[in-house]
């Protein structure tokens, strides 16, 4: 059987903390700024944890999970 290969998008937009959780970036930080008020962009400046619904789906494209 041929080897996984890693999900070219997943790879750029997902890390791996060291607790094994796994942390995204805030959207809506793009486009459009102006029309956003500075309290809501304060808001999405840093980054998130993926929820745990999602963590199974996320890990199986970085090839963390078999």
């Amino acid at each position: 059987m041929p080897k996984m290969k890693t999900h070219s998008s997943a790879k750029k937009r997902f890390k791996r903390t060291g607790s094994g959780k796994i942390k995204r970036f805030q959207a809506n930080t793009s486009h459009r700024k102006r029309q956003k008020s500075k309290k809501a962009k304060l808001r999405v400046r840093g980054s998130a944890l993926v929820h745990v619904s999602d963590q199974k789906r996320v890990e199986k494209l970085l090839c963390l999970r078999g």
